[in-house]
């Protein structure tokens, strides 16, 4: 929990305005590092609870909501909470103990801390649907009109809050919405090129699947009223068989009497149209028409409104994913899976990324992270920081190194963002990990046996922040330590993004509790897991964004001894290379090739030397066992200087290492890697039929020495 010393101090629960009471607004004050909930006597009296009945927590209110209405109530305190604003209101739909339906409205104020932390809100409930003040009864046809402009009213003023076309048809097409209308169905048909699209139907029989589609020139009352921008009002079921005959085999089965088409404009041009049916004879008065086009103008700037937000969050996922990589390479020895998620926050999307790097001799490196901020900005920084990191780690550069470059590179864009971020680079061959982390959470792991635990990396500051100086007077590193890790074949590594394990309203330990147990108890598969783990927080990625990437090791376990074997050398060392010297010798006794020895110990010296002769850095030599069962040694060093062969005079005292490697090893060559160079051997291992009467793992196989051999992180 954050440390709540630094929050100003406001009284709780907070008083409410008596006057707010007198007027049937309760008040809640919801302290959001606790959880707890307060509801005073009007608040409870509003959403029909006793006070012995409520918990203390936002789930005693949600019990009097209705199906569905959490999910979008979370949703809105989500977007209000990530982006920063002071305020939300909702209209939702509630029911009352004796289950009938009705409307509340929530306005809550977000109270932040001086770092803009939110710790608090408090805010108002009301009845939606019985206001103070509405007109009693006056006779049938004024109090139907009074009650029919009270749900338009109503009805707009939810609209008014709808995001999506989907957001609009839900509130149209709900049964409750309905009787309000006094209709017995609504349908909505939004125009796309010269035709209408039939999106909603509110009353199940009263679809027509052959007016999915139709032609704007088509005969038909929805096609008229978008033609010529003006109502069509039928007033009997004779009006509906003379004028459309072509409607009327859908319209006599059913007990409709009337009905109403309304066009939909938006800006001057018809960008839909809302058709109604009624069960009432008669014709539409002077006051209910006036009433039904306000209506109709309230869901048009809804719908213009929810269609263009869904275009600009097209156009915004769309820039993200082009800032993603296209396709994921495939990579021998491991299974991967990606996942991202988009935040529907209209342009309000993030930086969130994976990336997976084949690299030489069976690694492979995965990363993911996450820019500052919500916005098309976000994104475009995003695709410049991950490109700018692949090419550093393509480069050869160690994984601390790749981060630090990664750090200035985004210091120097000077965008005032920074970026959170996971890099791994996996050895396939023999399952080894090393780890990076700037600011980011730390990766899990779950095991062959399906036990999982989260891995403790020692984590550098994020990616874009000025690197701190060592207060001992050390010499500076890259500010980003690595962590080491053994991989074992059926071992799943998963990086994520907080989109993933944040939860509206709740603090992040128990989203990672969540995410944690579904890793657990998921399938093994990595893309039906990835499946299971997007499901958590299903399409909305719990207000924000959300990356997920999944890497299985494959295979069987290596033979014993397998490698790797790492050792530094250092110039004021004279013990390293000897004692490198051993471990290498007793290493090819391991595994099998112990004819083979004093060829690979002597070219194994031959590259230390160099390293040592002709480099000022620290060195480091690495052995292990490729895929296609060869011995590989390399060599790293600091200098970017590249060897060459060359041919040594009958007197001369050097000049030969080289020469001697390249007759001793099966091959041989240098790579870049960042500021330094790899040079590197390998030796081919005989294949051996066992000895006679030797048992699995004698003698003549790969890895048989009676036990581990050596093995030097």
């Amino acid at each position: 929990m954050a440390d709540r010393g630094v929050t100003p101090q406001v009284e709780w629960p907070a008083r409410p305005d008596t006057s707010l009471a007198l007027n049937r607004m309760g008040t809640f004050d919801w302290d959001l590092d606790s959880g707890q909930m307060y509801l005073d006597a009007t608040a409870l009296e509003v959403v029909d609870l006793r006070p012995e009945e409520f918990t203390g927590t936002p789930a005693g209110l949600r019990a009097r909501l209705a199906s569905g209405e959490e999910t979008r109530l979370d949703a809105r305190v989500a977007q209000a909470l990530k982006g920063g604003r002071s305020h939300y209101g909702a209209y939702v739909r509630s029911r009352a103990r004796d289950g009938s339906p009705g409307w509340t409205h929530i306005q809550g104020h977000i109270l932040r801390d001086p770092h803009g932390r939110p710790y608090r809100i408090i805010g108002i409930i009301r009845d939606a649907v019985h206001d103070p003040g509405e007109p009693g009864a006056g006779g049938e046809r004024d109090e139907g009109r009074r009650r029919l402009t009270g749900v338009v009213e109503r009805t707009t003023a939810i609209l008014a809050h709808a995001r999506t076309v989907n957001d609009v048809t839900d509130i149209l097409k709900d049964p409750e919405a309905l009787g309000h209308l006094g209709a017995v169905s609504v349908m909505l048909g939004v125009v796309d090129g010269g035709r209408i699209h039939l999106v909603a139907e509110g009353r199940l029989g009263a679809y027509v699947p052959e007016t999915e589609y139709t032609r704007i020139d088509a005969p038909l009352p929805m096609s008229e009223a978008v033609r010529g921008l003006r109502p069509v009002y039928l007033g009997s079921r004779e009006e509906f068989q003379a004028r459309y005959p072509l409607l009327w085999p859908y319209i006599e089965p059913l007990d409709v009497r009337s009905g109403v088409y309304l066009p939909l404009i938006a800006q001057g041009r018809p960008i839909g149209a809302l058709g109604l049916l009624y069960t009432r004879d008669g014709d539409f008065t002077a006051e209910e028409q006036n009433v039904l086009m306000a209506l109709g103008s309230g869901i048009a700037q809804s719908l213009q409104r929810a269609i263009l937000f869904e275009q600009e969050h097209d156009l915004a996922e769309g820039l993200q994913r082009a800032m993603l990589p296209r396709r994921i390479p495939e990579v021998a020895g491991a299974r991967i899976a990606v996942r991202y998620r988009a935040a529907r926050m209209g342009r309000d999307i993030g930086g969130d990324w994976y990336d997976v790097i084949p690299l030489d001799g069976g690694r492979v490196g995965v990363m993911i992270g996450d820019v500052e901020g919500h916005d098309t900005d976000a994104a475009a920084v995003m695709g410049q920081l991950r490109i700018a990191l692949r090419a550093y780690i393509s480069e050869g550069h160690t994984p601390g190194a790749a981060m630090a470059r990664a750090s200035a590179f985004l210091r120097e864009l000077e965008t005032e963002r920074f970026a959170t971020c996971t890099y791994a680079e996996i050895d396939l061959t023999t399952g080894a990990c090393r780890l990076v982390r700037a600011g980011h959470l730390d990766p899990v792991v779950r095991r062959g046996d399906g036990s999982c635990h989260r891995i403790q990396v020692v984590g550098g500051l994020p990616l874009g922040l000025p690197a701190t100086e060592p207060s001992d007077g050390r010499a500076a590193g890259t500010g980003f330590p690595v962590t080491s890790l053994d991989l074992h074949p059926g071992d799943t590594l998963l990086l994520c993004t907080d989109g993933l394990t944040d939860r509206p309203g709740q603090d992040t330990e128990t989203g990672m509790r969540e995410f944690m147990e579904a890793v657990r108890s998921g399938p093994a598969d990595v893309e039906e897991l990835a499946d299971v783990l997007c499901d958590l927080v299903g399409d909305s990625g719990g207000g924000d964004d959300m990356a997920l990437l999944l890497l299985r090791r494959r295979g069987a376990p290596a033979p014993r001894g397998g490698g790797p074997l790492r050792h530094s050398l250092n110039p004021g060392d004279r013990d390293a290379p000897a004692m490198a010297r051993h471990l290498i010798r007793a290493a090819v006794a391991a595994w099998g090739a112990w004819d083979q020895a004093d060829e690979i110990e002597l070219a194994a010296d031959e590259l230390m030397t160099n390293a040592l002769v002709h480099t000022d850095g620290v060195g480091q030599v690495s052995m292990r066992l490729t895929p296609d069962g060869r011995i590989r040694i390399e060599v790293e060093d600091t200098s970017s200087a590249l060897p060459r062969q060359r041919e040594a005079g009958d007197w001369a005292v050097s000049g030969r290492g080289l020469l001697l490697v390249d007759r001793l090893a099966d091959a041989w060559g240098v790579e870049p890697r960042g500021g330094g160079k790899c040079v590197w051997c390998e030796f081919t291992i005989p294949v051996r039929p066992p000895a006679a009467g030797s048992a699995p793992g004698g003698p003549g196989e790969p890895g048989a020495s009676g036990g581990p051999g050596p093995r030097l992180v």
